[in-house]
C-alpha cells in the first residue's frame, strides 16, 4: 500500500495529561508501517462539553502510514486502552487520552466506526490551531484550507503551552 498522510488529534485532561500526549506521541512513532514526521506544541484549551472538568493538553500529529485507515483507528483504540481510558459512552467527558484521526490522505470515509475529515473539525481552536501550525496549507476536503478555517475559529481560551525546561 502506498503511504499515506494522516493527522491524528490528541487530547488528555486526567491523570498526568501531559504526559499522556508526550507518551502518545512517542507511541505513534512506533506504530507498524507508520513514521511520526511532525507534531505540534502543546497546547491547553477548556473543555468542550460538561465544565466540570479539567482543562485539556492537546496536540496534532502528522503520520505517514501504510496502514489503512480502520487498521489505524484500532491501533490508535489500543493506544488509548493502554493509556487507562475506558469508554463508557460519555460524549465529551473527562479522559486520560483522546486520539482521533482527523484526516486520511485526502479520502473523505463515513463507516459505522469512522467519520474523516473528523466531524466537527472546522468548529475546534484545539484541533484547527495545532493543525496549521503544521501544516499551514493544508486542504481539508469538503471544508477548504487550514489557514482560511483557522480566521474563521475563535480562540475560545486555546494557549500555547511553554516548552518546560530539561
Amino acid at each position: 500500500m502506498t503511504p499515506v498522510m494522516a493527522y491524528i488529534g490528541i487530547g488528555a485532561n486526567l491523570g498526568a495529561p501531559r504526559a499522556q500526549v508526550l507518551g502518545a506521541l512517542e507511541a505513534m512513532a512506533a506504530l507498524p508501517e507508520s513514521r511520526l514526521l511532525r507534531q505540534s506544541s502543546l497546547y491547553g484549551s477548556p473543555p468542550m462539553g460538561p465544565a466540570d472538568q479539567p482543562d485539556y493538553i492537546n496536540a496534532v500529529a502528522q503520520l505517514e502510514t501504510r496502514l489503512s485507515p480502520l487498521v489505524l483507528l484500532q491501533s490508535l483504540l489500543e493506544l488509548e486502552r493502554r493509556c487507562g481510558r475506558v469508554r463508557q459512552g460519555e460524549r465529551w467527558g473527562p479522559r486520560t487520552l483522546d486520539l482521533d484521526i482527523l484526516l486520511y490522505g485526502t479520502q473523505v470515509i463515513q463507516t459505522a466506526h469512522l467519520t474523516v475529515p473528523h466531524p466537527g473539525i472546522q468548529q475546534r481552536a484545539f484541533v484547527l490551531y495545532p493543525l496549521a501550525e503544521i501544516a499551514p496549507d493544508l486542504w481539508i476536503p469538503g471544508l477548504g484550507g487550514v489557514e482560511d478555517l483557522v480566521a474563521q475559529c475563535p480562540r475560545s481560551g486555546l494557549q500555547r503551552l511553554l516548552e518546560e525546561p530539561a
